[in-house]
């Protein structure tokens, strides 16, 4: 554990990693502390102060009802956390749950569990997403479920790879040679050895989650005004670019730390787990 903890401080692209993270999960838990204007996050209109470029208070300017863009900015990445977490809290234990079987049960469940897993990966994701949003209301929960039906599949197909390799080692031999039971074998044997990949892509999808969920809000798909939310932000001041860049420039930098950092923590991860 301590090689592991100095290779990921030894690597300023993992430290810098944690810091992005940090302040990304800080803004968000402590918004109502550090955010200027609290208030800004709902149905607020101040049209004396409408559309202003950066200054003292509203360090990143107001957006087109007045509204402090810091303020929002910050509360969009309590809405981008929560999307993140539920997705990622419901689509890994699916997806693990789903490899294991399809690679470990017989070949008429391996094969009617890869078929349903092929399905869903035909198709690309953000269409995915974009079908399902189009039946269900524009709102945060059907977003959330939205992309968590086109999550799962990733893990499957991951677990399932690392299933089959591992369902020849000699240790799942050995228990099956004592009459060990298809799910101790699955869970207790195999599983252990699918979690370092498994928490390794979790961490880089949170990034991607978050990257998706701002993708739909700017297809109009996602969380609807006037919560905040950095997709949206960004679909908005596009119309106004290039005078009010304020408008599109921060939210877009905001999910640029945000993805940017999962992403290097994705891979400190994966550098910790390989050197333990």
């Amino acid at each position: 554990m301590k090689k592991a903890f100095a290779i990921l401080l030894s690597n300023p692209l993992s430290v810098l990693g944690l810091v992005l993270i940090a302040f990304v999960v800080l803004s968000a838990v402590f918004a109502d502390v550090i955010t200027p204007f609290p208030s800004h996050r709902g149905a607020v209109v101040d049209f004396a102060n409408f559309n202003q470029p950066p200054h003292w208070p509203n360090i990143f300017g107001t957006d087109l009802v007045g509204r402090d863009l810091f303020t929002r900015i910050i509360y969009a990445y309590r809405v981008s956390l929560l999307m993140g977490l539920f997705v990622l809290l419901i689509a890994p234990p699916v997806g693990t749950v789903i490899g294991l079987m399809a690679g470990y049960m017989g070949p008429k469940t391996g094969y009617a569990l890869n078929r349903l897993t092929d399905v869903f990966l035909s198709v690309p994701p953000l269409v995915l997403a974009m079908a399902i949003m189009g039946v269900l209301k524009p709102t945060l929960t059907n977003g959330m479920l939205a992309i968590t039906v086109m999550w799962w599949p990733w893990y499957a197909r991951l677990v399932y790879n690392i299933t089959r390799a591992e369902r020849v080692e000699g240790y799942v031999l050995a228990a099956e040679v004592i009459g060990a039971s298809k799910w101790h074998i699955m869970f207790r044997e195999i599983l252990p050895n699918c979690l370092p990949a498994v928490i390794t892509k979790m961490t880089l999808d949170f990034g991607f989650v978050i990257l998706m969920a701002s993708s739909l809000s700017f297809l109009g798909l996602g969380v609807q005004p006037p919560t905040p939310d950095l997709g949206s932000m960004v679909a908005e001041g596009a119309k106004y670019l290039p005078d009010s860049w304020w408008l599109t420039v921060f939210p877009g930098l905001a999910i640029l730390i945000a993805v940017f950092g999962f992403n290097l923590l994705g891979d400190a991860l994966r550098d910790m787990l390989e050197a333990e």
